[in-house]
């Protein structure tokens, strides 16, 4: 079998030379949010694993403790069991996730939705489980209903939401992103020259390694995608994440259901799509925009990711297998 190519991706902008100063690398990782996290630093001789290890478990922590559906007391729990007509004072980690991810929301009409756990649930892809069978077409126009990102409003001057009644409200396709951007804020805080810190495989890098070299990474590819070329991706001040359902699905009666939610049809993605790679300036956008692009489908996700200066890559099913197609500013970045 022939060895797929590499094709290579690098932004164009100058790559530094190597770090100065005494420094280290230090690795560290662990788990948190149902997956596992890393980070590598070119790090102050000074600075102990243990203080930087501390500083990375309390942003983690901030996290959980603020937009996890699965912590029974954390701020997005709460907000999602308040009485209808309530309003809530939101941290203001959690009001910068909820306000980019509407943001998202307004742009796709909706093809992206926060406020769509409601169906996430349906599935058995929330909290509860549930099961995993295909729900009838009653209960999912009934979750629909009881779904909506409109239905959501924000006071920006007191960073407060208003639970409308029975909207819940599921940060997954953001929060994780935006904690790896957390991760890279410790990483600066701490005088890390360089670094790249990753959760669940969404990751985000800084400076260059001790040696000069940059932070190479290998995008993500779904199974059966061995014929593909592999292709690397120089992470500085950039941020990669990819969207795509060979992780989380269940099967039934023959037909693979995955865990990404059509909020406009209240069903699972079945686009043709596999999986959607995006690559930005923060893993929070990077993270939102490949589940977007992902519910899109080619023909409109590459459309809108063209629109906007998106750099995204497509990997699609076919009668051949799978094939590959990126936006101009993705292959903008492989020129």
């Amino acid at each position: 079998m022939a060895v797929p190519e590499r094709q290579v991706a690098i932004p164009r902008r100058l790559i530094p030379p190597r770090v100065a100063g005494e420094t280290v690398v230090r690795r560290l990782q662990g788990e948190t949010m149902g997956t596992t996290w890393s980070a590598v630093a070119a790090a102050p001789a000074r600075l102990s694993v243990d203080t930087l290890d501390a500083a990375i478990l309390r942003a983690l922590d901030t996290v959980v403790s603020q937009m996890s559906a699965w912590e029974t007391l954390s701020h997005l729990s709460r907000f999602n069991r308040a009485e209808p007509g309530s309003v809530h004072d939101l941290p203001p980690e959690f009001f910068t996730v909820l306000d980019y991810a509407l943001t998202v929301a307004a742009e796709t009409n909706g093809a992206y939705d926060p406020a769509a756990g409601a169906l996430t649930a349906l599935w058995g892809f929330g909290p509860e489980g549930r099961g995993r069978c295909v729900p009838g077409d009653a209960a999912i126009a009934a979750a629909r209903a009881a779904s909506n990102w409109r239905r959501l409003s924000l006071q920006q001057g007191s960073r407060s939401a208003m639970q409308p009644g029975g909207l819940v409200v599921d940060l997954c396709a953001v929060a994780k992103g935006f904690a790896v951007d957390c991760l890279a804020d410790v990483m600066r805080a701490h005088g890390c020259a360089g670094f790249l810190v990753e959760i669940g495989g969404e990751l985000r890098g800084e400076g260059c390694k001790p040696d000069g070299t940059p932070w190479w990474v290998a995008v993500e590819l779904p199974r059966g995608a061995a014929g593909l070329p592999d292709t690397l991706i120089a992470l500085h001040g950039l941020a990669v994440a990819t969207s795509g359902d060979h992780r989380r699905y269940f099967e039934h009666e023959g037909c693979r259901y995955g865990h990404t939610i059509d909020p406009r049809s209240g069903r699972p993605v079945q686009n043709g799509v596999a999986a959607v790679t995006v690559v930005a300036e923060s893993c929070m956008e990077a993270d939102a925009l490949s589940t977007a692009l992902f519910v899109l489908g080619e023909d409109d996700g590459l459309r809108f990711a063209e629109q906007r200066g998106i750099a995204a890559m497509f990997v699609l099913t076919g009668e051949n297998g799978l094939r590959q197609r990126v936006s101009p500013a993705f292959a903008a970045m492989m020129a």
